[in-house]
């Protein structure tokens, strides 16, 4: 098996550890939502993402809050605005 293989298994295998656990530190953090390490300094400094420091210098995050995050200010698709709009008139005739 080539090299390339064994890397590319080996990145599947972290991945999938990652998968599996509740709270990541920063590093598995970065990897997980593919944000940069010095953004994710910048939004951990400002307090604009969930975040834990239990010593006070190592960083920690809980994947449920951060998928929350991750998935705030959710934007509707064209068809759900158009069944609402719709709903809304039909509701509203007069």
């Amino acid at each position: 098996m080539g090299n390339f293989l064994i890397l590319e298994r080996l990145d599947r295998l972290e991945k999938l550890v990652i998968a599996n656990k509740e709270v990541l530190t920063f590093e598995e953090t970065c990897d997980y939502t593919g944000i940069s390490r010095s953004y994710l300094y910048k939004l951990t400094a400002s307090g604009n993402i969930p975040h834990s420091k239990p010593n006070g210098k190592m960083i920690f995050f809980e994947k449920r809050k951060l998928n929350n995050w991750l998935l705030q200010n959710r934007r509707k698709s064209h068809t759900e605005i158009k069944g609402e709009a719709l709903s809304y008139t039909f509701k509203n005739r007069r």
